[in-house]
């Protein structure tokens, strides 16, 4: 179980241990800060494209090789993105490692659906809800220790050891969850998901909170580089959002153990997502109160709404 549980946080870790490196990048590049943040972007695509192709993968041929396989590939383009001096070759990189590393959230996902059924599983995502909470403190404030040690290439070196870490660990310890394998009719399957509201509602679900979430690790070291803020001091903003996180992961938590139904949960997300959503715009889009704290105080709402909604809207089948 602890295993599933670090897979489940480690593509959240990669990428926010990124984030307080944005300026750094170009500033070594000479490129802007819109460019940067580009390598963000690129990330998402090839993050969903990935999990489209490790989710088939997964079926083909079997949860633990292809878990082997993406892992191996988040190795070698972290090792590339280390040691190229062309930002062209960072953004391929990145596009690279981000494929890769999106079989760390399918896959653990398809292995937890293989052992768990119904309201366990409802519970075991909200376990692991609390796991993928401290992954933003985590990454965020490990990156901006890395940072202000060695720079964008320190994080990179990071990626590299834990990916191949994790390799390890994976090939020795990770079972096959799966029992038998059946042949994928990608026509049909394809064509069953397109007509399935529940899959269009989940993924516009989950597409919602994340770029909700990771707008801040976007945008968020260039506005702490705007107040004269390090990449350090914005790696602890981490803590405190990784904090709400956990408050909302633990609330949902109680709220299931008392038999609140899913889409009350859902809908209470919603409003606090809402609400912080407004509020970050207040302060930060319309400088109205533009300061750290109070920045930091409506994106706090922003992070317990998905602290709230995304282990119920992973586990709903």
């Amino acid at each position: 179980m602890w295993l599933m549980l670090v897979m489940l946080m480690f593509p959240q870790i990669v990428e926010t241990i990124y984030s307080p490196a944005l300026g750094n990048l170009a500033d070594a590049f000479g490129v802007s800060d819109t460019q940067a943040a580009q390598t963000l972007s690129v990330y998402f695509l090839a993050f969903a494209l990935g999990v489209v192709v490790w989710g088939i993968a997964a079926d083909k041929w079997g949860r633990r090789p292809t878990m082997l396989v993406g892992l191996a590939l988040y190795a070698v383009a972290a090792a590339v993105a280390m040691c190229t001096d062309s930002f062209t070759v960072i953004m391929l990189a990145r596009a690279a490692s981000a494929f890769g590393i999106a079989v760390g959230s399918v896959v653990t996902q398809t292995m937890l659906r293989d052992a768990y059924s119904g309201e366990s599983l409802a519970k075991v995502f909200s376990l692991m809800g609390m796991g993928i909470a401290i992954s933003p403190v985590v990454g965020l404030f490990l990156g901006g220790q890395l940072v202000d040690a060695g720079g964008y290439t320190f994080v990179f070196a990071a990626l590299l050891v834990m990916a191949a870490g994790l390799w390890l660990c994976n090939a020795t310890l990770l079972p096959e969850t799966q029992t038998e394998k059946q042949p994928v009719q990608l026509v049909s399957l394809g064509k069953q998901m397109l007509n399935d509201p529940h899959i269009w509602r989940s993924a516009g679900l989950v597409a919602l909170y994340n770029i909700a979430l990771f707008s801040y690790y976007q945008l968020g070291p260039f506005v702490f580089a705007s107040m004269g803020l390090s990449a350090e001091q914005f790696g602890y903003s981490g803590v405190v959002l990784g904090v709400s996180t956990l408050v909302g992961s633990y609330v949902n938590r109680w709220l299931l153990s008392r038999q609140i139904a899913i889409q009350t949960i859902l809908a209470g997300a919603s409003v606090l997502l809402l609400v912080g959503a407004i509020g970050v715009f207040a302060t930060e889009g319309m400088r109205l109160f533009n300061t750290v704290p109070l920045m930091l105080l409506p994106m706090m709402l922003v992070v317990i709404a998905f602290g709230l909604a995304i282990p119920n809207v992973l586990s709903v089948r």
